[in-house]
Parts: C-alpha cells; structure tokens; sequence
C-alpha cells in the first residue's frame, strides 16, 4: 500500500468490515469522512478515557491494544464501552497486514463486549514496524468509582492471576525460533496460550462491587511496578510477599533463560487490588473462576519486599524486564 492515508475501499473491506454495532450508549460510530464517535451517557455516569500504545510486540498487536486499553477503564471500576485505534504501518505493509490487526481487535472487542468505533489508520515512513496506539473510552456510576490514588493504610493487597502474563506471551510468539531450542513445542504453545488471560474487566467490576478502594493493572513495569505505583500515588507504604506471588512455571523458565525478573515482567491481565476483609474478596474471585492471592499489605511508612525473612526497598519501577529481550 501507498504512503498516505488508507483509502476509503479498504477501509470498507479489511477495517470497517466485520466491526459490530450493539451497544446502545454508541450513537454514531466509525465511517468514511466520520470525525468523531458519539456516546450517550445516563446523568450520574461519569466518563473514563484512557490511551495507551502497543509498541514492544511482534504478534497479536490489536488483540493486545484493545485488551490493554479496556484494562484501564476496569480499573476504575468501570465499563469498557468503546476503543479507538490509530494504526500506523511502515511502507511495504500489506492490506493483509491491516485485516490480520483488525481481526485480532475484533476478537478483542468480542471477548469483552466492546465496540470498535473510530480512529485513524495510515502508512508512513515515520515508523520502521507496526505502532498502534488505543484510546479505550468506557463509564462508571459517579459513586463507584475507583481510584489508584485511594490505598488505605492497613489494607490487603490482592494479586490476580500470575505475574508476567502479557511478558511471557509476548516472548513467546516473538522469539519462538530461539526458544523452540530449547523448550518442547507444547511448553512454547502453553506459553503463548497466556493471551487468554489478559483481560481484568471481570475482576475489575467484581472487586468495585466489593468495595475496594484502588486497583491498578500490572502493565510495565510488572506486579512491582504496579503496586510502587499504587503506593506512590496514595502516598502509602507497603509490604509485598514475594514468596506468595504466583507465577505460572512457563515465566519462570523463560525468565531464567533470558535472566530477566517475572516481578518486573510487563504483566497485563494481572490486577493489583486495594481492600479492606481481602480474604473474602480473594473467595468471591476464586468463585468466580479468577485466581486471586493476598500478597502484602498497606502499610504507613516504610515500602518493601519481603522474602524468607530478608527485606529489601521496594523501589521504582525502571525499564520493563520485556525490553531487555524484544530489542
């Protein structure tokens, strides 16, 4: 395809193709010449907006930037309603290369129950690889919504899932070729497998009916990112068990073959909660078919990670342990 904007045909035929139409808030939705989307809101909803790039991975980049950016709007305890998508595409890409991200957002959208609806999509000599950039617009009732900012001092902290989830999938669809010397096609298949589980809108709207006070998704920077991010945004301490983090076996040896940290592992799908009574909400997840695991504590001060006794300073989070690999 031509540098310049992607021609109305094909948007028609590899964007616009097979995108659904169904929610009701969704007014007008993406079409040739369309400037905008419009959404209705009911009086005591409250907007959320949340924008986020898909740059460190080969495979699945619109399953990806649909998932990671909904993630967003579900940990504020809302609503994913809408996505949209600016695509932008080295010279040389093809109109398959369009339809192969475009399916794989659909399939996205289709899991959680969001639309598509609107974004901009166009070949330039500005990138050397595929960038995608999502803007995922979704709702909350004013009265529910939760902040990152609002940890309170003595606390559970609730991990979901596993850490490392969208690292280890990334990895392993990327560097498969060098992987597939050493692990069994099986573990490598298990491993990529690992994009099931990035989605948090279900727990996201379970742990906002519970009542917790903050959630923040694991994105870069991994499990330790997320929860420095937490306590720095609250203005709290915190102590994390790393002893009782889960991590499924498949990021643990593909972590030791790269020696990189599956705690600083980029980890969407894993959601780190903030609640008071956090053994019932760790059952209410679990009932509900989500892995959950207390792994610390809000504390007053002091920010730390404790493991077989030994604590060490709970620190920044720095480059994601991701970047050390995909180059």
């Amino acid at each position: 395809m031509k540098v310049g904007k992607i021609p109305p045909n094909i948007l028609k035929d590899y964007v616009f193709h097979n995108l659904k139409k169904d929610k009701k808030e969704i007014i007008k939705g993406p079409g040739i010449g369309e400037d905008s989307a419009a959404i209705q809101l009911e009086k005591d909803e409250v907007f959320l907006v949340s924008t986020d790039p898909i740059t460190g991975a080969d495979k699945d980049m619109g399953y990806l930037a649909v998932h990671v950016s909904c993630n967003d709007i579900a940990s504020c305890g809302g609503e994913p309603i809408g996505v949209l998508l600016t695509i932008l595409l080295p010279e040389g890409s093809t109109k398959e290369d369009l339809l192969s991200i475009m399916d794989d957002a659909n399939k996205a959208s289709n899991e959680i129950n969001v639309e598509i609806i609107g974004g901009h999509t166009e070949i330039t000599n500005a990138v050397n690889r595929p960038v995608i950039s999502a803007t995922a617009i979704g709702k909350v009732e004013k009265d529910k919504l939760v902040l990152t900012e609002n940890a309170k001092i003595g606390q559970d902290l609730i991990m979901t899932k596993w850490a490392g989830l969208e690292g280890t999938t990334i990895i392993a669809k990327d560097c498969r070729e060098e992987l597939a010397k050493v692990f069994s096609e099986d573990f490598l298949n298990n491993a990529q497998d690992f994009t099931n589980f990035l989605s948090v809108v279900p727990e996201g709207r379970i742990g906002a009916d519970f009542g917790a006070t903050s959630m923040h998704d694991a994105t870069e920077g991994g499990v330790l990112g997320a929860i420095w991010e937490i306590a720095e945004s609250s203005g709290v301490g915190v102590e994390v068990y790393l002893d009782k983090i889960p991590v499924r076996k498949e990021t643990i040896d593909i972590c030791n073959y790269y020696n990189i940290s599956p705690y600083k592992l980029i980890s969407s799908g894993c959601m780190i909660i903030a609640s008071y009574d956090g053994s019932n909400l760790v059952e209410k997840l679990r009932t509900n078919g989500i892995e959950a695991n207390i792994i610390g504590k809000i504390t007053k001060k002091d920010r730390v990670c404790i493991q077989n006794k030994r604590i060490t300073p709970l620190r920044q989070p720095d480059v994601d342990e991701l970047y050390k690999v995909i180059k």
